[in-house]
């Protein structure tokens, strides 16, 4: 006898993980992370007056850089708290983005309507994978190029979320974000493209592993929502674990916390 897997609510996944990035406040956390939007604007090859997308752009790391070279920029996030922090960046500086709530897996925009495509960190977490790789390649026009951080499940943030699902599991059937962190994977993802790939670190710095953790637990979505789904003993485990974690990845020798955490630089040219 043969039994069938039941399906994955995707569209439930989806909402929760919306109520997850709102929490806290993701924008302490993701703006420290500016330099990793800075390098994929170079990887990619910006060009002044492009146009470009920033899918999943949080609180606008990769569309700021995009903006600060002279390019026509969209950034678009499933979460209006972040684009309202994102839109306060760039009126600070001066910048001009346009900003609009949007779902990664439905862009809403006709077939090859940007030059380049962007995603730092973002669009790994889109829980139907194909549909979201399939989307950035559709609204990149040919020849375009499409230009993606991904968090390795080798790396720090990887060995992070591997800890927290240990006690608040991922929903069954659903493939891991660190997928887009394998290199083996992004043909598959961004079909149609000629890939590149290129690990690189993002060091996080904090006075201490309580220090990360405090922050992290205060800011980080998923995280705030891992510690506010548990009781007082499964808390203290989880602190406990994740400043062991912190601890052991450090490679500060002045008392101080530095964590490198690794993800893959991705460029990929639509043919």
């Amino acid at each position: 006898m043969t039994t069938t897997a039941p399906a994955v609510d995707l569209a439930a996944i989806k909402a929760k993980q919306q109520i997850n990035w709102s929490a806290g406040n993701y924008a302490v956390i993701g703006t420290t992370l500016q330099l990793i939007g800075e390098s994929v604007c170079e990887g990619v090859d910006l060009t002044a007056g492009a146009r470009v997308l920033d899918v999943a752009a949080g609180n606008g790391n990769a569309s700021l850089a995009a903006a600060r070279r002279g390019c026509e920029v969209v950034a678009i996030d499933y979460v209006p708290s972040l684009l309202e922090q994102l839109d306060a960046r760039a009126a600070a500086e001066g910048l001009s983005v346009t900003s609009q709530v949007g779902d990664a897996e439905a862009l809403e925009f006709a077939d090859e309507s940007f030059d380049f495509v962007l995603s730092t960190v973002g669009v790994m977490f889109a829980p139907d994978q194909a549909t979201a790789g399939a989307e950035l390649v559709r609204v990149c026009r040919r020849g375009g190029r499409i230009g993606l951080a991904n968090w390795t499940p080798a790396g720090f943030v990887g060995q992070m979320f591997k800890t927290i699902g240990q006690y608040v599991p991922p929903p069954a059937g659903l493939t891991s974000p660190m997928a887009w962190g394998v290199a083996a994977n992004l043909e598959a993802l961004l079909p149609g493209t000629d890939v590149t790939i290129t690990e690189k670190h993002f060091v996080f710095r904090y006075r201490s592993a309580d220090e990360f953790l405090e922050a992290f637990r205060t800011y980080y979505g998923p995280m705030y929502k891992a510690f506010e789904g548990l009781d007082d003993d499964g808390r203290a485990a989880l602190a406990s674990d994740l400043v062991a974690l912190a601890d052991n990845h450090n490679i500060a020798t002045d008392g101080t916390l530095r964590l490198p955490s690794a993800y893959l630089e991705v460029i990929a040219t639509k043919s």
